[in-house]
């Protein structure tokens, strides 16, 4: 999803560009490891370096776009991310992941386009894409012109790559509230004040963001999120998630697919590297947009420039950060439900089929936090036998993750009371429905096979 800085650029939603992803292009040297500067590849044209990747000054400027290109192509194949008769939305931030995301969902897009136009039979229809902008302006510091510049520069990027036409959505944060309730941005904020700790704020914006993002989905028919998290990225996350105490959930976001959500969510950049990243936006003139969010004093803060440390002492410390996490066990819903669209083609099926997790590789998880929606483990879950409390805020305190409970909701039940009011519909509903045990959900499912008060059984 997203950085780990201040105001938004953290954890795992869509604003994936951190400090990392931000660093200057250095000057160009030659590479130790490569003392002829010559690409390794092609042996003809002089490498680029300066950018501070693994692979830096190995390709030249032609082969190392291949190389990039080729990581986020084998991610999505691999993994059944995009099938041709998807309906795929790119979570567009403006920074540099997302901005390469968005570019290669668009060149994929144009290649099945060329190659439905040539074929004869035009047997496979090509996938579509939409773009989505989320607005954080009204819980974010930022002047409204500097917000307004930055959305004219995503409609400018999302224009200039046609054909095919992608659909663009602007979207302000406090949506995730209903259109008709008409207090929603009030709401927000309120919500976002209660929260005194900046590594909460940061948490809870990346809930809402998720859930804003989700529900522009669900509504204009997309049945793919598309995030451009990195593996700088992950690597932070799999850091700070570790450091916030939220071990157990942290497999669940680090895969290439996440489908706990009602839209699964993919990550298709995951294997390459904000520098890599970097380079290839400036060498193809890619504009990007930097929002000003101000300082940053949160544990997702520290950590991403810990980990910036590491890696200028090492450019593997982050791959190795994310392959030692990668050892543990993935959750049942870390996999692309499996395809039975007979327009689906059968190599995609048995590719998907390939990969996917089996389920003795993975754990089952039928709990979730009603605010980040974090897998819970067993001794997170109440016991609602056991409790006496029927207060609405206490019974949401109590279905949250630990994590949540202690950065994010308020210690006293004054201000916890307040917060329960003012959060958006879809997180209660989370709630009451994990508290109530889904006997509702369950009594909708049988409810044609029950008897009425006044019928008799025959």
């Amino acid at each position: 999803m997203a950085c780990n800085g201040s105001g938004c650029q953290s954890g795992s939603c869509y604003k994936d560009e951190d400090a990392t992803c931000n660093q200057p292009i250095k000057s160009e040297e030659t590479d130790s490891t490569n003392p002829t500067n010559v690409c390794i590849k092609c042996k003809l044209n002089d490498a680029v370096s300066g950018y501070g990747g693994i692979d830096d000054g190995r390709f030249c400027a032609d082969c190392f776009k291949t190389n990039l290109f080729g990581k986020f192509r084998f991610a999505v194949t691999s993994n059944a991310m995009i099938t041709p008769t998807d309906k795929v939305l790119v979570a567009f931030s403006g920074g540099p992941s997302s901005r390469v995301a968005l570019q290669f969902v668009h060149d994929m897009q144009e290649r099945a386009q060329r190659n439905f136009d040539a074929s004869r039979d035009r047997s496979l229809p090509v996938f579509g894409v939409g773009v989505v902008f989320i607005d954080e302006g009204a819980v974010l510091s930022i002047p409204s012109s500097e917000m307004e510049e930055a959305v004219e520069v995503v409609r400018e990027v999302v224009s200039s790559l046609v054909p095919p036409r992608k659909e663009l959505h602007v979207v302000p944060i406090e949506t995730v509230y209903p259109s008709d309730s008409g207090d929603g941005k009030e709401r927000l904020i309120k919500v976002m004040n209660t929260v005194s700790d900046p590594t909460g704020r940061e948490d809870m914006l990346i809930c809402l963001r998720m859930l804003a993002l989700q529900k522009v989905a669900s509504e204009c028919g997309y049945n793919r999120i598309v995030l451009g998290s990195c593996i700088s990225r992950i690597a932070c996350h799999v850091i700070s998630a570790t450091v916030k105490g939220q071990g157990y959930s942290l497999p669940a976001d680090i895969q290439y697919v996440d489908a706990r959500w009602e839209v699964p969510v993919v990550l298709p950049l995951r294997d390459c590297f904000a520098q890599e990243i970097n380079m290839l936006c400036h060498l193809d003139g890619l504009k990007t947009v930097k929002l000003s969010t101000g300082p940053c004093s949160s544990i997702n803060g520290l950590v991403s420039s810990f980990v910036s440390l590491l890696q200028e002492e090492n450019p593997s410390r982050e791959s190795t950060i994310v392959r030692t996490a990668g050892k543990l066990t993935p959750f049942q819903f870390n996999r692309i439900p499996e395809i039975i669209d007979g327009n689906v083609p059968l190599a995609t099926r048995r590719r998907q089929k390939r990969y996917n997790l089996k389920s003795n590789e993975s754990v089952s998880s039928e709990s979730f936090c009603p605010l980040c929606n974090s897998p819970l483990n067993k001794s997170e879950i109440v016991d609602w036998s056991n409790m006496d409390s029927h207060q609405n805020s206490d019974n949401f305190y109590n279905t949250c993750c630990s994590s949540c409970q202690f950065q994010i909701l308020p210690s006293d039940s004054t201000s916890m009371e307040q917060f329960y009011m003012d959060l958006p519909q879809s997180m209660v509903g989370r709630a009451k429905q994990a508290s109530n045990g889904d006997l509702s959900l369950l009594r909708e499912q049988i409810q044609d096979f029950l008897l009425s008060d006044g019928e008799d059984e025959k």
